[in-house]
């Protein structure tokens, strides 16, 4: 597909939910959920929009992490632990979902997302980090493992959702505060992302033009979405995190 097979109806959807994706990826998650569907707008079966979508989860992860980087939110001695544990589960997950069912998308990400959105109503305290509690390490936290290799490898099998799932791995066993949890969930995703990415490229998934185009759109989502996660406040924060879980999962019901 080339940009001139593509009309200025189609390439405007893309930017415009490109750059709604990179806000929502960036402060919560969920985002996919937008550019998915509009990858199929398009004609792409659900596979190769999975694929694709990945192009600009990529290119919004790496301008978020530099903007974390920027204002001090990745000064963590155990970054190379957390993202090194997602890392594995998420190589195995990219691998499963080169042959995933289409089928299995619907439900996965259904589930994920509903119980997100209930451990952030009926659980608060697991994801809202009291002000001034000390972040565990991994080592520390042995606990931590399992639920990071899970995170990863659902990242790596679906993406949708994966913010949600990344921050309850991390603030709920690291116990970092948001703005943190949210900074390590974008190095985590950059780096299973691009995992996929040579998975998918090998396997001859990817459509680089759409995929490029979301990214524009997503790229100054995400600039954007790192200027208002630092300066708001966690409570702010926890609820934009809650209703974008429900809006995801709303989205979710709507996946065919």
């Amino acid at each position: 597909m080339t940009m001139l097979e593509m009309s200025l109806t189609y390439i405007c959807l893309l930017v415009g939910t490109g750059f709604l994706a990179g806000i929502i990826n960036t402060m919560a998650g969920g985002g996919s959920n937008l550019t998915i569907p509009a990858l199929m707008v398009l004609g792409l079966p659900a596979d190769i929009a999975n694929a694709t979508n990945r192009v600009s989860v990529f290119f919004q992860s790496l301008t978020a992490a530099k903007g974390f980087k920027k204002h001090g939110k990745l000064d963590i001695p155990d970054l190379k632990m957390v993202v090194g544990t997602t890392l594995i589960g998420g190589l195995v997950g990219a691998a499963l979902a080169s042959y995933m069912p289409e089928y299995l998308l619907k439900p996965t990400l259904l589930g994920s997302m509903t119980l997100m959105a209930g451990i952030i109503l009926f659980k608060p305290s697991i994801i809202s980090v009291p002000k001034g509690t000390e972040a565990h390490t991994v080592l520390e936290r042995k606990s931590s493992i399992p639920m990071l290799l899970l995170a990863g490898f659902y990242g790596g099998f679906v993406q949708a959702g994966v913010g949600f799932i990344l921050i309850a791995a991390i603030a709920g066993s690291l116990r970092y505060d948001l703005v943190r949890a949210n900074a390590l969930k974008i190095v985590c995703t950059l780096a299973f992302t691009g995992l996929a990415l040579i998975i998918f490229i090998a396997r001859d998934q990817i459509l680089w033009v759409p995929g490029l185009t979301i990214a524009c759109g997503s790229i100054v989502g995400a600039h954007l979405a790192v200027k208002i996660t630092i300066n708001i406040s966690q409570k702010a924060l926890k609820w934009f995190l809650f209703i974008m879980t429900v809006c995801a999962s709303m989205a979710a019901l709507f996946i065919k």
